[in-house]
C-alpha cells in the first residue's frame, strides 16, 4: 500500500472516531427534555431517547446532574421520575445564552 494510501486510511479513522457532541453538548440536551418536560418531570428512557443517548448513557450524566443540584430525581418501584431544579433552570438558561453565542460564533460546543 501508498503512503498516502495509509494516511487517508488513518485520517477517515481519526474522524470517525470524533464524537458529535462535547459532554456540554449532551448536558445542553439534557437539561433541554427535561425543561421542556416541566415539573412533572420525565422518566429515563424518554430522556435518552429524546437527547439521542443510550440508557446507560443518560443514567450516567442525570446522576452527575443530580449530583451537582442541577436535578432531582424521585424513585417509585418502578422507575425514577427526574425533575429539573432551580439552580438547573438558572443553569439552563444561563448555558442558551452560551450556546446562542457559540453559534452565532460558529464555536462547536
Amino acid at each position: 500500500m501508498s503512503l498516502k494510501y495509509n494516511i487517508l486510511i488513518s485520517e477517515l479513522n481519526g474522524m470517525l472516531k470524533q464524537q458529535y457532541r462535547s459532554e456540554l453538548g449532551i448536558v445542553f440536551d439534557i437539561l433541554r427534555v427535561i425543561m421542556d418536560c416541566g415539573r412533572n418531570g420525565t422518566i429515563i428512557s424518554a430522556i435518552a431517547r429524546r437527547a439521542n443517548l443510550s440508557h446507560y448513557t443518560a443514567i450516567e450524566k442525570c446522576q452527575k446532574l443530580s449530583d451537582f443540584g442541577l436535578m432531582d430525581y424521585t424513585s417509585d418501584k418502578r422507575s425514577r421520575i427526574f425533575t429539573i431544579t432551580e439552580k438547573g433552570i438558572h443553569f439552563f438558561n444561563e448555558m442558551q445564552q452560551f450556546v446562542e453565542i457559540a453559534q452565532a460564533v460558529k464555536i462547536r460546543y
